[in-house]
């Protein structure tokens, strides 16, 4: 049986990398501490197994020594976060699948004599916070009064998400790497970041963290958009980045959801903290963080409030199912973003495209699955 010279370093690397121990890998692969100390050696169907079960390019196990990876946009998460010097897996994996979508839509929009979207780099963080907030908000239609109406700020999520779709961005929200299932991204690790382009502007936000924490990351990553500034966030409302990027959208963020203008006129702080949480929550259609927030800026909690009342409603948040199974055109839909995914499945009908192209960027092999999605985004055959 043909062994293959693989470096004991290189099998440690592609197991520290998937962030796995041998505990985690010795039933499947029991001479893995053989192999590693270099005693021993794989097989090739070994070694490509290996290579699957830590999601490592197996081109890598052949190199002469470990490869240093880096996180191919600028990484604006905070140096508190513990993974920033190894970006996982699953975060790789995501942004390269997410910069081959761009790269096809803008191949797309080009061919179909699209024009630049003139929002994307159009501010600076030197520009005025209240003044871009308000442009922003005029140019989604995300009107304050609107979100008012609707039955809860789950729905004003919905609404934020499709009306960035409509304004021509590339919207994506997914809690795993592609369709798999079994390879939940973390949100402690990255909650969202944005591929600015003219042509193709993407924002991806991380559907395994909170209804909560998504509607503030959509927020945070559209002012990257604005700002033409791609990076990957770990975004939070009660953060205060010491990185001016960072805190310019942080604080663009907060001012889009909650305006400080209508904060005022509808806070009232000598009411109770919990109460008037809820009340606002409701009145502006936000998350209770993102009013946490607001309060804590409006200058009616201080700090040590703030941080135990925050903290407090994360810990009650994350009691909450994050939600599961569902139609799989519509998540599938939401995984890709319903702009993508309908200009891929035209282009795919009309045979601009190769199914195994589309496939590929859709994460799916069956000519059925590809044909129902299109027909729940009213483009498929009939």
């Amino acid at each position: 049986m043909t062994r293959v010279a693989v470096q004991p370093q290189l099998l440690r690397w592609a197991r520290e990398r998937a962030g796995l121990a041998h505990v985690d890998l010795e039933r499947k692969f029991p001479h893995l501490a053989d192999w590693e100390h270099g005693t021993a050696q794989p097989t090739l169907k070994q070694l490509e197994a290996f290579a699957k079960t830590t999601h490592a390019p197996i081109g890598y196990l052949f190199l002469p020594e470990p490869p240093v990876e880096t996180v191919p946009i600028p990484d604006f998460r905070t140096p508190g976060n513990t993974r920033i010097g190894r970006p996982s897996p699953d975060l790789l994996d995501t942004l390269y699948v997410c910069q081959q979508r761009q790269e096809w839509f803008r191949n797309y929009a080009r061919s179909m004599g699209e024009q630049p979207l003139a929002f994307v780099g159009s501010v600076r963080v030197e520009d005025d916070v209240v003044s871009t907030a308000a442009r922003i908000r005029r140019e989604l239609g995300f009107d304050v009064e609107a979100r008012r109406q609707m039955s809860t700020w789950e729905a004003a999520l919905r609404h934020f998400l499709e009306q960035a779709d409509t304004t021509g961005i590339l919207v994506m929200c997914n809690g795993v790497v592609h369709n798999n299932n079994y390879r939940h991204l973390d949100p402690d690790e990255f909650r969202g970041f944005a591929l600015a382009d003219p042509l193709a502007p993407l924002i991806f936000i991380n559907g395994a963290d909170t209804k909560a924490a998504q509607m503030f990351t959509l927020a945070h990553e559209l002012a990257h958009i604005w700002l033409g500034q791609s990076g990957v966030s770990d975004a939070q409302p009660s953060t205060v980045p010491a990185e001016q990027v960072e805190r310019w959208c942080n604080q663009l963020a907060a001012e889009l959801l909650v305006p400080m203008e209508l904060m005022r006129v509808e806070y009232d702080p000598d009411a109770d903290v919990t109460d008037e949480v809820v009340r606002l929550a409701r009145r502006f259609k936000v998350s209770t963080l993102v009013i946490l927030r607001r309060m804590l800026d409006a200058g009616g909690l201080r700090e040590p409030q703030f941080w135990d009342a925050y903290h407090a409603e994360v810990a009650r948040l994350q009691t909450f199912p994050r939600g599961s199974g569902g139609n799989f055109y519509l998540t599938q839909a939401a995984r890709v973003g319903k702009r993508f995914a309908g200009a891929l499945v035209v282009s795919t009908l009309e045979g601009q495209t190769r199914y195994t192209e589309a496939f590929r960027l859709l994460g799916f092999s069956k000519l059925s699955t590809f044909k129902e999605l299109g027909r729940s985004l009213g483009v498929g055959l009939t």
